[in-house]
C-alpha cells in the first residue's frame, strides 16, 4: 500500500519541479545564457530529465536495498 501512496505523489511533484525549474530559468537565464521559457516547456523538459534520471535512482536504491539486508 505505501508504494501506491508514492506513485500518487510523485504527480504534484512533477508539477512542483516543473514550475521550480521554469522559476529559477528565468531568474538564472541571463547568467546562463538561455532564453527563459514557458511552463508548457518546463513540463517537457521536466519529464526529459525524470526519464533520465529514475532509472539510475532506481538502481542506486535496489543496490543500497541490497547491501542493508546482507548485513
Amino acid at each position: 500500500m505505501d508504494d501506491f501512496f508514492k506513485i500518487v505523489a510523485a504527480g504534484p511533484a512533477f508539477f512542483v519541479s516543473a514550475w521550480l525549474l521554469m522559476i529559477f530559468a528565468g531568474i538564472t537565464g541571463a547568467d546562463v545564457g538561455i532564453q527563459p521559457f514557458g511552463y508548457v516547456t518546463s513540463m517537457v523538459v521536466t519529464i526529459g530529465l525524470w526519464l533520465v534520471l529514475a532509472p539510475a535512482i532506481g538502481a542506486i536504491a535496489r543496490t543500497a536495498s541490497k547491501s542493508s539486508k546482507k548485513s
